[in-house]
């Protein structure tokens, strides 16, 4: 996984019924753009992640 700051990470949901949770990358802690990496959530609070296999990165300005 690759990812640079201000893109997205979109978790998706493995239950029926709860939408994806998409974050955005404001750091990068791993060499080359690899995780972890510090998130921002959309109710402002922060966190470090390392993605796992229901996770996906999404380019800045690409649209999901």
């Amino acid at each position: 996984m690759h990812a640079s700051v201000g893109d997205q990470l979109v978790q998706h949901s493995r239950v029926i019924g709860r939408q994806d949770q998409i974050t955005e990358i404001i750091e990068v802690l791993g060499p080359s753009g690899q995780p972890p990496y510090r998130v921002r959530h959309s109710d402002g609070h922060e966190t470090l992640l390392s993605p796992g296999p229901d996770c996906e990165v999404r380019a800045r300005g690409k649209a999901g």
